[in-house]
């Protein structure tokens, strides 16, 4: 375990292997341990993996109670930061996860110099999703916990109800048919349970839903940028919260260094926890080409 810093705040990271670094970023509901299968077979094809705790997942990490803060604009800060720490004045490699790919997306999108390549998981490119949405409605009815979230008091309630319950029920409903380990689902809640966690976490929806901050207003135009830096999309063919038909609407045109996008077959949202021999597959040999 290692501590990660950014402005007043303090990460706690997993850290396995020695070389270049491969800076690997969770997304909800969801933690660090998110990486368990891949952080061992990175560290064997010789490189350091590091897997933090996103902002507002644990106390040393929160800081005041303002929604703005938890923008993913203001995540994608915190890879920037991590980055340089990191990698010693050379680039890294990042892979993220849910809200850890729309932070990827930003920051490679903010200081693409500081990254050898990009990988994410379950997100498709932010200039994908209109079209997608557009053409796929159906993913309107997936978001719709997004605006549930904006109930604020309400929802944060609901979401610690009976033991965490809902946290279960996006799982199930996320990645259809996973049979995930109970440990894994213990591990999840203990996290949740931390003083604050649940506020942070819902405050990532409730900041970047607000079209009248400016980072939600950067967030947009930052989406109409090339993507300088090479990016391997990875989509389960099951995804019961972002519809792996957004994918299909990605501009490879918009990637001048390298885009590719691959589909898991039986994996739902969790992909990476799901299909973990195949998704590691891909995502070495990703990284052992750039």
């Amino acid at each position: 375990m290692i501590e990660l810093r950014h402005e007043d705040r303090v990460f706690s990271a997993v850290a396995e292997g020695e070389g270049p670094v491969v800076l690997c970023v969770h997304g909800f509901p969801d933690h660090s341990r998110s990486f368990r299968h891949q952080l061992p077979a990175l560290a064997e094809a010789g490189v350091q993996a590091v897997a933090p705790m996103l902002r507002g997942y644990e106390p040393s990490s929160q800081g005041r109670r303002h929604i703005s803060d938890f923008h993913p604009l203001q995540v994608a800060g915190d890879l920037v930061a991590w980055a340089r720490e990191l990698g010693g004045g050379e680039p890294v490699h990042l892979v993220g996860h849910d809200w850890g790919a729309v932070a990827t997306y930003l920051a490679c999108a903010l200081e693409p110099a500081l990254f050898r390549s990009a990988t994410t998981i379950a997100i498709p490119p932010l200039g994908a999703m209109q079209e997608g949405i557009r053409r796929h409605p159906i993913q309107l009815r997936n978001s719709s916990y997004m605006l549930f979230f904006q109930l604020r008091g309400l929802a944060d309630r609901i979401v610690q109800r009976r033991d965490f319950a809902f946290l279960e029920v996006l799982w199930r409903r996320w990645s259809p048919g996973w049979a995930w380990d109970p440990d894994d689902m213990l591990a999840l809640k203990r996290s949740f349970r931390e003083p604050g966690v649940v506020w942070s976490a819902l405050a990532y929806y409730r900041a970047m839903l607000n079209p009248f901050l400016a980072d939600s207003q950067e967030t947009r135009r930052l989406g109409e940028l090339p993507n300088r830096v090479p990016t391997l999309a990875i989509t389960g063919e099951l995804d019961g919260c972002m519809d792996t038909r957004l994918h299909d609407y990605a501009d490879p045109s918009e990637f001048p260094n390298g885009y590719r996008m691959e589909r898991i077959a039986g994996a739902g949202h969790f992909v990476h926890q799901e299909k973990p021999d195949e998704l590691n597959r891909i995502l070495l040999e990703w990284i052992s080409q750039h």
